[in-house]
């Protein structure tokens, strides 16, 4: 896989790897045809190298230029937060006037429908998302013919374990559930028989459920890129407003087993580096197995991220059952559970230290003991800050 920051674009090349002629050919059919489609925009094909260059593989211009070949990855794929793994390809063109680019993914499907039905993508971008779509048809292998095949049963039971399947058929209607949450705030602003401070009360609280079920659709949407193979998002992101949107999410979920969610969030502004979703999913992970913890005594649980020194400490602290010295350096074996069977997999806290050590180069401490509750650390190091730019 290539390091996301290492990206850059390289001249035209040839591929590493051997393509049929016949392959090659329909190809550049593929291209000539996008490009009369984009009234003669030289469109380029890229893929992603060993080496973590979007490499220019092939052009529907004979003689193209240089620019028409170097993809302005941080115009592009960067500023997307586009999942990027080695040996992906991505078609595109320079668009006219102000120089920016359109791409698209090199795929075997169709993208998924606009989830409100309202269709916004470009002339340029489905007519790229065509070529795309061409292009992973073009170069999908012929199965040989003796190679064994699953029943129709087996593989549904196949698909549907998949995850990205199942985040998909999750997120689907969520994003419609939201489109309804927007429709029903508005009917709300525009009430006339509902008292204003109400009222007011009334849209603070479905805009923190809409925020919730964004998040959310977010979450979903990145186990998809990751079950297809790509690598994780990585971007910089505010760590406070992860941690905000997390506990706004889970604070309703809390309430009704009972438990009071506090959220104490002391920093502002400190940006980390690497992929908003698995900081959300860690914090997730923390705070259900708290709430869970104070089931049986309704304590509340706090969450708070705060600055020491070059670290963030985000915590989550419950007063619940605790967990016995004897079992603590085990809780994060994969698999291994305190609850009773069926209650969890065992590999919540696996996550946990995988996501902070691998991928934000932290740490996480346990502070436990049986009917005194539990407190869990993560110390994230923050990378170096961008500088305020001076005024002119």
């Amino acid at each position: 896989m290539c390091s996301f920051g290492r990206l850059r674009s390289a001249p035209l090349s040839l591929e590493t790897r051997t393509v049929p002629d016949s392959v090659q050919a329909r190809r550049s059919e593929v291209l000539r045809q996008a490009s009369v489609a984009l009234e003669g925009r030289t469109v380029t094909l890229w893929q992603v190298s060993s080496r973590a260059e979007v490499a220019a593989v092939l052009t529907s211009a004979p003689r193209a230029a240089l620019e028409d070949t170097l993809l302005d990855v941080e115009r592009t794929l960067h500023h997307w937060g586009a999942p990027i793994i080695e040996g992906s390809s991505w078609v595109g063109c320079r668009l006219d006037g102000d120089g920016k680019w359109c791409v698209a993914p090199v795929r075997r499907q169709p993208a998924a429908p606009p989830p409100d039905g309202v269709e916004r993508r470009s002339r340029e971008r489905i007519t790229l998302e065509l070529a795309g779509l061409c292009l992973g048809l073009v170069d999908q292998p012929t199965p040989p013919p003796n190679r064994h095949r699953l029943t129709e049963p087996d593989a549904l039971a196949e698909l549907i374990r998949q995850p990205s399947v199942i985040a998909h058929e999750v997120a689907n209607p969520l994003t419609a559930a939201l489109a309804s949450l927007d429709l029903s705030r508005e009917l709300v602003r525009t009430a006339d028989a509902l008292e204003p401070s109400f009222r007011g009360e009334l849209l603070e609280e479905l805009g923190g459920v809409g925020e919730g079920m964004e998040q959310a659709i977010e979450f979903l949407r990145s186990i998809q890129d990751r079950a297809r193979g790509a690598l994780a998002r990585s971007e910089r992101f505010d760590a406070a407003q992860v941690a905000r949107s997390c506990v706004a999410l889970e604070r309703p979920l809390a309430r009704k087993r009972g438990i009071a969610l506090q959220g104490i969030i002391t920093v502002s502004g400190v940006f980390l580096h690497g992929d908003p979703n698995a900081l959300y999913q860690v914090l997730t992970n923390l705070i259900r197995n708290a709430v869970s913890a104070s089931q049986e005594r309704k304590t509340p649980v706090a969450v708070t991220l705060g600055q020491t020194g070059e670290t963030l400490r985000l915590s989550v602290r419950d007063d619940g059952v605790g967990i016995a010295a004897e079992l603590l350096e085990r809780i994060f074996e994969p698999g291994f559970t305190t609850r009773a069977f069926g209650s969890g997999s065992g590999t919540g806290l696996t996550v946990v230290r995988q996501i902070t050590e691998e991928m934000f180069g932290g740490t996480v401490e346990v502070d436990s003991a049986l009917r005194r509750g539990t407190t869990f650390t993560v110390n994230l190091p923050i990378p170096p800050q961008r500088s305020p730019r001076a005024r002119s």
